[in-house]
């Protein structure tokens, strides 16, 4: 709680609401990686990190393009899927 309300100032949300919020990127990033709703997971991480650039004032122009890297990663997978060895696929059959 207190990172949001001293460092990351969330726009639109309270402290207490981005505060409750931000586990559910952890999750998202979870399902990513067991290949379980790949594309929902990828794209709430990809919004996660559109937050976490605009909240955090002090990102270093090397840190803006780790993120920018980050977020195209996230719209490849949210765009194309996990691929034919993830478990979303064996699941669907």
């Amino acid at each position: 709680m207190a990172l949001f309300e001293n460092e990351y100032h969330v726009p639109l949300l309270s402290p207490q609401v981005a505060a409750l919020l931000a586990p559910r990127g952890t999750r998202a990033a979870r399902l990513a990686r067991r290949g379980t709703r790949t594309r929902v997971a990828a794209l709430a991480l990809f919004l996660f990190n559109i937050v976490a650039v605009i909240s955090y004032p002090d990102l270093s122009d090397a840190g803006l393009k780790d993120h920018m890297l980050w977020g195209a990663l996230m719209l490849v997978l949210a765009v194309y899927g996990p691929g034919r060895f993830s478990l979303d696929r064996a699941l669907s059959r």
